[in-house]
């Protein structure tokens, strides 16, 4: 069988959720046997988003090929279980450096370089990629912002001429939003339509139309969506509001849309989906035995999708201990000596979140010294890693001035400090240390206990890192590197030993948790926080 394409484009405005609609498409599709994986498309001229603040962009997603994505490859990874790569993230930036990078070749052989054929050309290039490479049955590619944005035209410019080109082969699917005027008891389609039409003058007509919504959408209503953006009836899908994102494929299910999009495409021998596994991870999420109340503490708990991934590792944890997480977001700036014991005392488990620079650096250090002086269980990540290093050389090794270079150059203990590959490298995007490295755990740790094997691989996202020449004395006096690199002996886990529940990684857990297979470090905290009186 011939790879397919699903284009899935978002109107009317922007955040409906085209992501969530990709991956629970995705997941039944592949729960009826296919081969699925998922791509973005971000309009935004950035080559990708590592130097964006989170505050811009929201969390930044690193897959196991070193690749700095948007974050809805989270959700790609988290629905489907299955790792993408450098080619399921495109930006503008890119495809125009390439584009560039080629005229300067001569590769045209002294054409005029245009938007068309030239940008839209790449654009189809990459789009093929996946289904050209690893040969996917179904290849869902999801379109960035909105329609009528400028800045996507190329974008829906290539999805028109590939809809011509495949055929058959390719649809599209068009997400818009259905508002309720309450004054009126009405829901209005009139922005459905406009939405429609701005696509048709790009000369893209939806196969498909995903109808957000808040109201239950009766038969007349989508009979005229129907009528007016030339859909059949049957490919008009109403996506009511769900309580959690994991309930989507089954709503969708319900709704017909893998059933639609299997007839247009021609797929005529795919199985009815296996969705056992799925609807007893959401029983157990929405029916947990007790609530655990643990904080998270982080510079950007204002905006949380800065912690996205973190956030969802806490709800496939708890569900995996039958519990819901009571997740507190803690403004580390907010924390200090005189309001910690306030403001962590009534917490089961305390998780210092990665960062970077010296806004709320101090309240994350008093975080990780509360954890270890009132035996509460504790999990740093990254920086909070760091942070617990930091807090346990001043007050358990005597070094006042103990610090990260990153945050105070001139420190006289540098127990922190830049990488040695990291100190000839000037430009900034994509050049931290990304991607998964392996880890040599010791046997006889918390760590070993957690994973039950030696050798893992984790995905990582920094310049700094623990410095060695302080690890035995960091050692003898209770504080141990339990994960080593095996190739350039950087401590990527330390543990207390002594401690109730004290571990703290350089790398990042929560990049590889799914629905399906919760991460152990997560799982493992979330069940000591769980057993606190």
């Amino acid at each position: 069988m011939n790879t397919r394409y699903i284009f899935v484009t978002g109107g009317v405005a922007s955040s409906l959720g085209k992501g969530i609609l990709a991956a629970s498409l995705a997941k039944l599709l592949q729960a009826r046997g296919l081969s699925v994986t998922i791509q973005k498309l971000d309009p935004y001229i950035n080559i990708d988003p590592d130097t964006l603040n989170p505050y811009e962009h929201g969390e930044c997603y690193v897959t196991v090929d070193g690749a700095v994505t948007d974050l809805d490859l989270g959700h790609y990874e988290r629905f489907l279980g299955e790792n993408t790569t450098q080619a399921n993230n495109v930006t503008t930036g890119r495809i125009y450096q390439s584009v560039i990078n080629k005229e300067r070749r001569g590769d045209y052989l002294g054409k005029t370089v245009q938007v068309i054929p030239h940008i839209t050309d790449e654009i189809k290039r990459h789009i093929k990629i996946l289904g050209n490479t690893k040969k996917y049955d179904v290849v869902i590619t999801e379109i960035g912002g909105t329609v009528g944005d400028i800045e996507s035209l190329p974008y829906v410019e290539a999805v028109r001429q590939l809809k011509w080109e495949l055929g058959k082969e390719c649809l599209c699917i068009h997400l818009t939003y259905v508002p309720y005027l309450a004054a009126s008891h009405e829901l209005k389609t009139k922005p459905t339509q406009h939405s429609v039409k701005f696509l048709l003058q790009s000369g893209v007509q939806p196969d498909v139309l995903v109808l957000r919504t808040e109201h239950n959408l009766n038969e007349d209503v989508r009979r005229k969506v129907a009528l007016f953006c030339n859909v059949e009836n049957g490919a008009v899908i109403q996506c009511i509001d769900a309580p959690t994102i994991y309930e989507v494929p089954l709503l969708m299910h319900e709704e017909g849309l893998d059933s639609v999009v299997l007839r247009k495409l021609d797929i005529l021998n795919a199985k009815e989906p296996d969705l056992k596994n799925w609807i007893s991870f959401l029983d157990k999420f929405k029916n947990p035995k007790k609530i655990v109340k643990i904080a998270l503490v982080g510079k950007y708990v204002e905006l949380p999708d800065a912690y996205k991934s973190i956030l969802e590792s806490f709800v496939h944890a708890g569900a995996a201990n039958e519990v819901k997480v009571d997740l507190h977001l803690l403004q580390s700036e907010n924390i200090n000596a005189d309001n910690v014991n306030d403001m962590l005392g009534d917490m089961k488990g305390i998780l210092v979140a990665p960062g970077f620079g010296d806004r709320g650096i101090e309240g994350k250090i008093l975080a990780a010294c509360y954890a270890r002086e009132h035996n509460v269980p504790f999990f740093g990540i990254c920086l909070g890693m760091q942070c617990a290093v930091i807090e346990f050389a001043r007050n358990v090794l005597g070094y006042k001035d103990a610090h990260s270079t990153e945050i105070n150059p001139k420190t006289g203990h540098n127990v922190v400090d830049l990488m040695e590959s990291q100190k000839n490298i000037t430009g900034m995007g994509g050049t931290m240390r990304l991607g998964a490295y392996p880890c040599n755990i010791k046997k006889d740790t918390l760590a070993y206990k957690i994973y039950g094997q030696e050798m893992i691989q984790e995905r990582h996202r920094h310049r700094y890192e623990f410095n060695n020449d302080y690890l035995k004395e960091f050692e003898d006096h209770g504080m141990i590197a339990s994960g080593v690199n095996p190739d350039n002996d950087l401590v990527e886990i330390v543990e207390i030993p002594k401690h109730r529940f004290f571990i703290a990684s350089q790398f990042h857990p929560e990049l590889q948790s799914t629905v399906l297979k919760p991460h152990k470090l997560f799982v493992a905290f979330v069940k000591a926080a769980s057993e606190m009186e």
